[in-house]
């Protein structure tokens, strides 16, 4: 008796399949022999991507390039389109419009004039209490006369003032300068006459009328005395035309005149050095003026700087400061 054994069907379809891709296979390279065609791989098909990586990254760098080379006012308006455009919920400020886009520019041009004109003001700050320094060291021989208050040497806005009273310059009621006072103004001269800065002379009386032939108020006593050091301060190097000579009489006190002090303080001859170029003075050539900078910048602009101090300065021994 035969005993049949039974058959897995899972390796006899896989057996199966086998068999037909071999044979398949085999009448493929029979039928290629034939006709004299032969199967082989193909090595360059790398090519393909490389080509198209290429033109990629040619486009790339034609777009970067195209986008350089933009008018920046037209792609600010573009920019604020699209932002307003595809923004959920646009803003009115923030679609950049023509006229919005000048506005920003004049903005921005007042903005640089401003930071101009505080740059300038600090270089004339600066240039000041550098002549102030050199004015006070000048005095470093006449140190007893700041020490009692006759020599004083403020430094404000306007510039720096060297004030003298009148009687380390004149005698009483006479405008001709004494012998010892010239070198105290030579002193003056030898710190200013290097700098290019204006320089005003003016005098200074009490309030005790005087009435002479020669002065018959205290208006003509003030200019001469003023006058009288101007020629001085040109004898020793002072050009002529940085020079102005002012009188006030007795109407500019800078104490009381009640008092025999305060009178005595208030008859004094003054030399400022104006902040200011001698081109920038009223009176100039209209020639010579190129967009002159004010003296100081209006309160607005100020109060956008940081404070440094103003208001006036005494220098000397020791320097104080008046708010």
């Amino acid at each position: 008796m035969r005993i049949s054994q039974p058959r897995d069907s899972g390796t006899s379809s896989s057996n199966l399949f086998l068999n037909q891709s071999l044979a398949r296979q085999a009448r493929r390279h029979r039928h290629g022999s034939k006709y004299g065609l032969t199967e082989h791989e193909n090595h360059d098909r790398w090519m393909v991507s490389y080509a198209d990586f290429i033109t990629l990254l040619l486009a790339m760098f034609v777009v970067m390039y195209a986008i350089s080379h933009v008018n920046e006012g037209k792609y600010r308006i573009l920019t604020g389109s699209l932002v307003g455009t595809f923004s959920p919920q646009p803003e009115r400020h923030n679609i950049l419009t023509p006229a919005r886009e000048e506005l920003l520019l004049n903005e921005n041009l007042a903005a640089k004039k401003v930071r101009r004109l505080a740059e300038a003001q600090r270089q004339r700050r600066e240039g000041m209490e550098i002549i102030a320094h050199d004015i006070t060291g000048a005095f470093a021989p006449f140190a007893h006369l700041i020490q009692n208050g006759q020599v004083r040497v403020v430094q404000s806005d306007r510039g720096v003032s060297v004030e003298i009273n009148a009687n380390v310059l004149f005698a009483p009621g006479q405008a001709l300068l004494q012998e010892d006072s010239s070198r105290v103004l030579e002193v003056v001269a030898e710190a200013l006459k290097d700098s290019s800065h204006a320089i005003q002379v003016e005098g200074h009386t009490d309030n005790i009328p005087i009435v002479t032939e020669k002065f018959p108020s205290n208006w003509e006593l003030s200019v001469v005395r003023a006058s009288s050091v101007i020629r001085l301060l040109i004898e020793n190097g002072i050009a002529a035309k940085r020079l102005a000579a002012v009188g006030y009489g007795e109407n500019r006190p800078v104490d009381s005149n009640d008092t025999e002090e305060g009178r005595t303080r208030n008859r004094r001859v003054t030399i400022t050095v104006l902040s200011a170029s001698p081109d920038t003075l009223p009176g100039a050539s209209s020639n010579d003026l190129s967009d002159p900078l004010p003296e100081s910048l209006p309160e607005p602009l100020l109060d956008t700087l940081p404070d440094q101090g103003r208001g006036m300065r005494v220098l000397g021994f020791p320097s104080v400061k008046i708010s």
